[in-house]
């Protein structure tokens, strides 16, 4: 390999939706970035994901629909970053793209919010809980059968509106999300990994970049966060594996202990037909290969267990 390194860009233009939240995402980033000496700018942009808000998104193309606009501004130069929520980005990048960096995690557990009550458990037989993740669906069911789960869409303050005007007697929100925007306090309770399941990688934030571009991956470099980008590797590795999107009713999960990444996998049929299913795996992960590895072996404990990969609708 050359040892010459191609100059690191002084000047970087970052692609962004322009939620509040993925606002906040970008200028993090952006902070960060100035800090180490680059001029850094915002190409704020309305995607589909954004634009389509009466139906959910396993009905119209899957949260790709966030992702799409930021990568053609990456590939007509407009911009040189986009930066995202992991969660949102497909598990398979067209190619030419590449995650340079996937930074230190936020919570990456799920939030219960109500203006009545103080905990899931609380609330009344036949209540209405709002979420259009099949994920927490899934889940909420497994804990609570009796109560009623509707759709919820829009960004986060839609979204606490919407709970606020009583349309809902709860609402599942990521916890990432309501902290990095002040939020925190609109939290009642955090659900335990154990009882609701994270999905891959909530509470991450990743880079992506034209793959071509070593310059970037130079700069971005001192944001990356090893021990995160392995977990959300191994997480993303059961998606890919069962061919997650967010129209399949799936969580992954990792945990270190002791040096140790500890990933555990859930499954579930939104009809109720079936049981959920629950799979882990441990192992010593010290490369991307190895996160990946112990993903796909994740994965395939959940197919024995008798999980689909197309995953009901």
């Amino acid at each position: 390999m050359s040892h010459t390194r191609p100059a690191t860009p002084s000047s970087i233009v970052i692609a962004t939706r322009e939620s509040q939240l993925a606002l906040w995402q970008a200028e993090h980033v952006q902070q960060l970035l100035t800090a180490r000496g680059h001029t850094v700018q915002l190409l704020g942009m309305t995607t589909r994901g954004d634009q389509i808000l009466d139906r959910s998104l396993s009905k119209v193309g899957g949260k790709g629909l966030f992702v799409k606009e930021l990568e053609v501004a990456l590939e007509e130069g407009r911009a040189d970053i986009a930066v995202h929520s992991l969660k949102d980005v497909p598990m398979e990048l067209p190619t030419g793209f590449a995650l340079a960096c996937v930074m230190e995690r936020e919570d990456p557990r799920d939030a219960f919010v109500s203006s009545r009550y103080a905990a899931l458990d609380e609330i009344p037989q036949g209540g209405v809980v709002g979420t259009s993740s099949l994920r927490r669906q899934v889940l909420l069911q497994a804990l609570r059968p009796d109560l009623k789960i509707e759709p919820l869409r829009g960004n986060v303050n839609t979204r606490l509106r919407k709970l606020d005007e009583g349309q809902y007697d709860a609402i599942v929100l990521a916890a990432a999300g309501l902290k990095r925007l002040g939020l925190a306090e609109r939290i009642r309770a955090i659900f335990t990994p154990e009882q609701m399941l994270p999905a891959a990688g909530q509470g991450a934030l990743g880079i992506e970049v034209r793959a071509a571009r070593a310059d970037l991956f130079d700069a971005l470099a001192p944001l990356a966060h090893q021990q995160t980008w392995l977990t959300v590797t191994a997480e993303r590795a059961v998606s890919r594996a069962m061919g997650g999107s967010c129209s399949m009713p799936l969580a992954a999960h990792g945990q270190w202990q002791e040096g140790t990444l500890q990933l555990r996998a859930a499954w579930g049929d939104v009809q109720g037909r079936v049981p959920l299913v629950h799979a882990q795996g441990q192992a010593q992960v010290r490369t991307l290969e190895q996160a990946d590895a112990l993903g796909l072996a994740v994965a395939a404990l959940l197919r024995e267990g008798g999980a689909t990969g197309a995953g009901p609708l």
